[in-house]
């Protein structure tokens, strides 16, 4: 029987073979087209089971060839790929007969999943990933009706979280996903879509955290024609595009007050008004949401409304964090080695021993995406020492992670997520010297510029063996004297010091491995940098003498 071909529209090389390879490893047959005539030319000419057009193009654009196609009596269902910004597109795209969109960039499973939507009963038993034998103490597999996605784990309280999605993917209440960043809420609000009736309709993701309110409105429930400055265009929102089928707002937390009071609205009476807009609109969309915030703290902080809470709360699952449930350890382990291996690395199909007795003793403060990412590490470098390094670096024991209240546990008899343990205060080493600002007096007399502090009496100097230790010289005085500072740039200088001191003694304690100390301040590394040249940290390693 032939494979399941694919047609890939996009006027971008690197995209095309990007897909190509992407789609080939996965079982499909896969053609590319570089521009809208090429790609009318191989559907005339060619029979294709799926299509994926890109709108932007030169010449002739996704949306031309999709009026094109349908005129001329194609009837393969075409995935429309979308930018962000071009969600109106997608909107028309939809209307003009494209089976479902995909928001660049997008992942792997999001492909997969729209994938599997398309083709719906048609794709075949072969495209999905053949079943390993069957073992009584295995993993258990929650699987997807036309999809190949699996949720991995053996623990208890996944199990029940599985059992909860499926006893309430049918209905269209509200969801809501708690658990720590990384804990696979995103994998569990696809996996409620993908069992539920809406499922061959679409499935759209909100990042709430990711743009600022102002946007996020406009994101959401979209715009009208000259709403703000830079509308030139009508555009819809999200909550249009996933109609009929689910939204998924993740980090909903993050939301603004006032986008609450209007996400309210949609959920009681299923119309909005867009942004400028005069007329409502009316939507039958499922909304799920996820957050790794305790909800009910920041109720009485007054940063959530406690109305929409308990609208959203109708049914609550909480994801345990990795650490709770160490088993899945070794089975998510093997899955993402098989996931990645086959792009990577050949003839590999377990881990070192010690690799995987290091894995089973790590903390996983990044919980599911963590390990993911470590095995793709792995896969890339090949090398198990570097891996190793960095989790007897960075490793912490379960038991050091504090639980939430009892008052935070639900009634489904889920564990609550474990709150991530408060960050040790970075503390200048020995060698670094500490300076003093001191306030002016009331009276506006010139106050001493900063002193350097001494050693306590009982303290030895230490020696500078290694280059990377040498203590840095302090920061140029401003070019104001103190006395005639005011006390915001007082306050200004002050924090600068801080964070000199801070910075610096992270540098020394990571041997000034950039990446690393930006990793462990938990800030960028262009922002690390950036602080860096602002403090007037000079790396030791540019002028010392080996």
């Amino acid at each position: 029987m032939d494979r399941i071909a694919v047609l890939v529209v996009d006027d971008e090389e690197s995209v095309r073979t990007f897909l190509a390879e992407l789609l080939g490893n996965a079982g499909y047959q896969v053609r590319c087209a570089s521009s809208g005539a090429q790609a009318l030319e191989m559907l005339e000419g060619g029979s294709f089971d799926a299509v994926l057009l890109d709108v932007v193009m030169p010449e002739m654009s996704g949306l031309e060839v999709l009026r094109h196609y349908r005129s001329a009596g194609g009837t393969a269902p075409v995935i429309v790929l979308s930018a962000l910004a071009g969600a109106d597109d997608a909107v028309r795209a939809l209307k003009m007969g494209a089976s479902d969109y995909l928001s660049k960039p997008f992942s792997n499973d999001e492909l997969e999943d729209v994938l599997g939507r398309a083709l719906g009963t048609r794709a075949p038993a072969r495209q999905a990933v053949a079943p390993g034998p069957a073992r009584s103490a295995g993993p258990s597999v929650l699987e997807s009706l036309n999809e190949a996605r699996v949720l991995i784990s053996s623990s208890p309280a996944m199990r029940r979280a599985r059992a909860l999605v499926e006893r309430i993917a049918d209905t269209d209440v509200p969801v809501l996903l708690l658990g720590e960043s990384g804990t696979g809420k995103e994998v569990i609000a696809r996996e409620i879509h993908a069992r539920s009736q809406r499922r061959s309709r679409p499935f759209i993701k909100v990042n709430c955290a990711a743009l600022p309110g102002e946007l996020l409105e406009s994101e959401l429930f979209g715009h009208e024609r000259g709403a703000f400055t830079g509308a030139t265009a009508e555009k819809p929102g999200k909550f249009e595009l996933a109609d009929q089928g689910t939204i998924f707002l993740d980090e909903i937390g993050e939301m603004a007050i006032r986008l609450q009071a209007k996400l309210l609205q949609v959920l009681q009476d299923e119309e909005f008004f867009r942004v400028g807009g005069k007329k409502s609109v009316r939507v039958d969309s499922r909304v799920v949401v996820a957050t790794n915030r305790d909800l009910e703290k920041e109720i009485a902080l007054g940063n959530f409304r406690e109305d929409l809470y308990y609208r959203l709360n109708v049914v609550a699952i909480r994801l345990p964090p990795l650490r709770e449930r160490m088993e899945d350890v070794v089975p998510l382990t093997d899955h993402f080695l098989k996931k990645y291996g086959r792009h990577y690395i050949n003839g590999v199909s377990e881990l070192p021993a010690e690799v995987l007795k290091a894995f089973t003793t790590y903390d996983w403060p990044g919980n599911v995406r963590e390990l993911e990412n470590m095995v793709r590490r792995l896969c890339v470098l090949k090398d198990p020492t570097l891996v190793l390094d960095e989790l007897r670096d960075g490793g912490r024991t379960p038991a050091s992670a504090p639980s939430l209240p009892t008052s935070y546990a639900g009634d489904d008899g889920l564990p609550p997520p474990a709150r991530a343990p408060e960050p040790e205060p970075v503390r200048p080493p020995p060698s670094s010297s500490v300076q003093v600002l001191e306030m002016p007096p009331r009276g506006g007399a010139p106050v001493p510029p900063p002193t350097v502090s001494e050693l306590p009496a009982n303290q030895v100097a230490p020696r500078y063996n290694n280059p990377f230790d040498i203590p840095q010289p302090p920061p140029p005085p401003p070019s104001m004297p103190v006395g005639e500072m005011s006390l915001k740039d007082i306050g200004k200088r002050a924090a600068m010091l801080a964070e000199r001191e801070a910075i610096l003694a992270m540098l020394q304690r990571t041997a000034w491995n950039k990446r690393k100390a930006a990793g462990k301040l938990r800030i960028s590394y262009k922002a690390l940098l950036y602080k860096i040249k602002e403090c007037g940290i000079v790396d030791p390693r540019a002028s010392a003498e080996f």
